[in-house]
């Protein structure tokens, strides 16, 4: 009953600074995936990038794209964003309506030259959050009232290195070792109002970590002598997820006939059974005279072994838990114009304009039904100085939830604001 309660009656959301998000479905398994797409580059054309072969921006999504740039180029990329969320319900013709905003760091990373056409990138990213905090009633036959209330705090960091070289000027290869780092708290209070129980209270807390990598390529293929057509592809391998799974639980109250175990802790080990799913991701895009550019994306990653539904502080410990892990599948669009890039008379033609589409399927499904994610982005880089220096800001409309049905739906507006810097070094001038 408190799984059917979670999702399908009256939730209380409250503005927290702190989270990297905020939503009921992060309840499960590690959270709410961040998908890579930090950067408000590839925010503002629908999280594209797999295909991109862009030397003005600093493009993470696929190692493959770090080598195509100047030899010389020093690259940062800084962003953070600003989310706000109406979420809504409709259980049993009771409309119920409530609001969240939050502002966080989104990413970094900077890319710097090794070796000729041979360069690196380091960076720390988001993977996951948890952010919930919910009350509901439920009327029972047996025990009269009973409030469920459930919260939880907490993220998962990427942080992350990688090389790459660029082969014959159209193709190029990269690899990212990546570790996956963080803390994930999870509270349960279950009390009786009008009955002889005591109240049931659980605390979980995971800290977690895991060890992974990326591999990516890229190839353009000339179609004239200003359009090119270009491919991408990389491959997230899976990951045991290890660290410390603690659980401690009380029985608050006068009533002394129950009994509740004090605590366990488990350390999560290669036999542990959790892991991180792979991931594969597609891309194909069209490029003009680096004036214009599409691209299209298409990813999947399989979740179905990861073995959450029932794990303790992954799933929510019900025995009629609604989640069960599932296939995520995104299919992204995305296009951006430059009207002219070198123009030295009027300054908006030398801004980058940028629109996008996304569709994604979560990691999970709840009580049968696919939770899906369905928005349009927009974006602009504002040009900063010589180079390619520039201000980027990214705005992201979305909904999230199953669209029918009475469980929690989600709508948002998301702005992410990024710094780009882009810089030569090591020039040795001359003089005659």
């Amino acid at each position: 009953m408190i799984a059917a309660g979670l999702l399908f009656c009256t939730a209380a959301f409250a503005q927290e600074g702190e989270y990297l998000s905020y939503t009921p479905y992060s309840i499960f398994g590690v959270g709410d995936l961040f998908g890579g797409t930090s950067s408000a580059y590839n925010a503002g054309m629908g999280g594209v990038g797999v295909a991109s072969r862009n030397r003005r921006y600093l493009n993470t999504i696929n190692p493959a794209a770090i080598a195509v740039r100047d030899s010389l180029a020093f690259m940062v990329d800084f962003s953070l964003f600003n989310k706000n969320t109406l979420y809504s319900q409709d259980y049993n013709g009771i409309k119920r309506n409530s609001a969240n905003n939050l502002t966080n760091i989104g990413g970094f990373a900077v890319s710097f030259p090794i070796w000729n056409k041979l360069a690196g990138v380091l960076g720390l990213r988001p993977y996951s959050s948890v952010g919930y905090s919910m009350t509901y009633n439920h009327v029972d036959a047996e025990n009269g009232v009973v409030v469920y209330s459930h919260s939880g705090l907490g993220s998962l960091y990427n942080a992350y290195g990688g090389v790459a070289i660029d082969l014959w000027k159209r193709f190029s290869i990269g690899a990212e070792a990546d570790y996956i780092f963080g803390k994930i708290e999870k509270n349960a209070v279950q009390n009786f109002l009008s009955s002889g129980y005591n109240e049931a209270q659980s605390y979980y807390t995971l800290t977690l970590n895991a060890f992974t990598g990326k591999l990516g390529l890229q190839y353009e293929q000339p179609l004239s002598k200003e359009l090119r057509l270009g491919f991408g592809a990389t491959y997230g391998f899976a990951a045991k997820v290890r660290g410390f799974n603690e659980g401690k639980f009380y029985s608050a109250g006068s009533v002394q006939n129950i009994t509740l175990p004090s605590s366990y802790a488990d350390t999560l080990g290669n036999d542990s059974g959790i892991r991180l799913a792979d991931e594969l991701n597609l891309g194909i895009s069209l490029n003009y005279s680096d004036k214009f550019r599409a691209e299209f994306n298409y990813s999947r990653s399989d979740w179905r072994d990861s073995g959450m539904d029932y794990a303790k502080g992954f799933s929510i410990g019900d025995a009629e838990q609604p989640f069960v892990n599932s296939v995520k599948e995104s299919y992204r669009l995305g296009m951006e114009y430059v009207p002219n890039l070198n123009d030295v008379r009027y300054y908006y033609r030398r801004i980058a304009y940028r629109a996008g589409a996304y569709y994604n399927n979560e990691y999970y499904s709840v009580a049968g039904q696919k939770v899906n994610t369905i928005g349009l982005t927009f974006g602009i880089t504002l040009p900063v100085f010589r180079w390619y220096n520039g201000l980027s800001i990214t705005l992201d409309a979305g909904r999230r939830g199953p669209f029918k049905g009475s469980m929690v739906r989600e709508n948002f507006l998301k702005f992410t604001f990024g710094v780009n810097l882009f810089d030569i070094w090591f020039q040795q001038p001359r003089y005659d």
